[in-house]
């Protein structure tokens, strides 16, 4: 027997095809962009007539868009990593290790999240000049290499291991540590993936800090130095919507590789909830 469709089923299929299309609209229409000569730019035809790649072979070779992407790649890679592991042991530390306080440490931190970014900025600069930071790769990371989000996500994530399996783990020898990472750390594979996501694209699409910390164009990252090469190019929106293809391509490739543990993860949290 065929499946009767109901009007409300047929209404969020089309409200949700609508809001697919426009969100996806922005990126083909960049993508479209980038593959025309600067006098298409402003035809009415959607299609390039005469597709062309000369303008990532422009961006690529003639300005220092390939060094402002690997600084990109640097900083998101080093800070997720860093993200990923100090989180970890703190989330760990604060459900599964019993020491006085344990309550009032996670309430500071949680209470950090309270603090807008733009209050950060004047103690951060002052201590990346006194400390030589300007300019320089580590000034651009430190503020990214922990966050009290990523703490308060691998408590609640840990809270769900049970405390019998790491008590096993313990009897059989293992140190506190061992416990951690052989027994604790593979079983968070899923929450582990969707943090360093989130920590990813929080750091890979920064721009307010990096813009304050660096004045060099060699050590831009890459929303800054697009933001500084918009304004040198002028109204060659080919080489700008060019460079900003190749901004999204490692975004879309890190998700397209871990959306599997986001959704396992999202999946897990609302059945725990």
């Amino acid at each position: 027997m065929r499946r009767r469709v109901s009007p409300v089923q047929v209404l969020s299929y089309l409200v949700l095809t609508a809001g697919a299309v426009i969100m996806i609209f922005p990126f083909v229409w960049m993508l479209l962009t980038s593959l025309k000569p600067l006098p298409e730019i402003y035809s009415l035809s959607w299609l390039p007539r005469q597709p062309t790649l000369q303008n990532y072979v422009t961006i690529l070779f003639r300005y220092q868009f390939g060094r402002w992407f690997l600084n990109s790649l640097l900083v998101g890679a080093a800070t997720t990593l860093s993200m990923v592991v100090f989180s970890s042991l703190t989330g760990y530390t604060l459900t599964k290790l019993d020491f006085p306080g344990k309550g009032f440490v996670f309430v500071l931190i949680l209470a950090t999240l309270f603090v807008p970014t733009e209050m950060l900025v004047l103690p951060w600069y002052a201590s990346s000049v006194r400390y030589g930071w300007v300019d320089t790769y580590w000034g651009i990371m430190f503020p990214g290499m922990i966050h009290a989000f990523g703490v308060f996500l691998m408590r609640q994530f840990f809270q769900s291991l049970p405390n019998d399996l790491l008590d096993a783990a313990r009897v059989d020898g293992l140190s506190e540590l061992g416990v951690f990472w052989r027994v604790a750390l593979p079983l968070m594979r899923s929450p582990l993936a969707a943090l360093a996501i989130l920590a990813f694209l929080g750091n890979w699409n920064a721009f307010i800090w990096p813009l304050i910390v660096t004045n060099r164009s060699e050590v831009f990252t890459l929303p800054v130095g697009l933001a500084m090469f918009s304004g040198e190019a002028g109204a060659q929106w080919n080489l700008i919507t060019a460079g900003a293809t190749l901004s999204v391509f490692p975004v879309l490739l890190v998700f397209a590789i871990f959306q599997r543990h986001i959704i396992e993860s999202v999946a897990s949290s609302g059945v725990k909830g």
